[in-house]
């Protein structure tokens, strides 16, 4: 499998090394082209919002599934219908974490189960390292998303914090606490590499945008 790992900082520095002989590199330096990336089998994406814009285009003309780990971007409101026109794949994700999609069939009962405690208040505290722009995290709003609850969310900037989100439930009476913390990050390389895989695999999923849980759960079954 082919891969174009489009972005070469830390994550996707991470992607390389694991992929080997299998990936092929694209950077500022080194942008991808249509022609270029046509020479891939699939595409793994994590490069800043700031420069998802330019990526998009040479994607979407180029045809090949994508998997994207770029927080923070606006996506053009369109894109679904786009991507089948191209009729191919994306997957995008605030978090690559397989073992982060466990966490969140725990956070989706806490959310359905929190009408059972007395006057709940929720709160999400992300920390991540000090380059991270995007504050709070894709992966802390995620978190609020499938709570279903309005939560406080707060945030820190820490060293080379790989990743670290914590939920806290208090009630009257007690306090629920749910915590996930990344200690590599070859870690979301590794799912993103296994959402690749998929993709390339399994040519009958139909073309369109879907995110990464509810990719998870269509390719998952335990």
């Amino acid at each position: 499998m082919k891969t174009a790992v489009i972005g070469t900082g830390k994550t996707g520095g991470a992607v390389l090394e694991l992929m080997g002989s299998e990936g092929i590199p694209f950077d500022s330096k080194h942008p991808p082209t249509v022609e270029k990336l046509k020479k891939a089998d699939v595409a793994i994406v994590f490069v800043p919002e700031t420069a998802a814009e330019d990526i998009v285009e040479p994607l979407l003309n180029s045809g090949i599934p994508a998997v994207w780990g770029t927080t923070g971007y606006q996506w053009p409101q369109d894109l679904n219908s786009r991507v089948q026109n191209a009729n191919t794949q994306w997957v995008i994700g605030t978090n690559f974490s397989l073992g982060m999609n466990l966490v969140r069939k725990a956070i989706e009962i806490l959310g359905r189960g929190a009408e059972l405690l007395k006057h709940p208040e929720f709160h999400i505290h992300e920390v991540h390292h000090v380059h991270k722009k995007d504050a709070p995290s894709g992966t802390a709003l995620s978190w609020e998303q499938w709570l279903g609850r309005d939560a406080d969310i707060t945030s820190s900037r820490e060293g080379d914090v790989k990743g670290i989100h914590e939920l806290h439930i208090r009630s009257k009476y007690e306090s629920i606490h749910l915590k996930h913390e990344a200690h590599h990050r070859e870690l979301f390389a590794e799912g993103a590499i296994w959402t690749a895989r998929k993709l390339f695999n399994h040519s009958d999923i139909k073309p369109g945008v879907y995110k990464f849980e509810s990719f998870f759960d269509q390719l998952f079954k335990p």
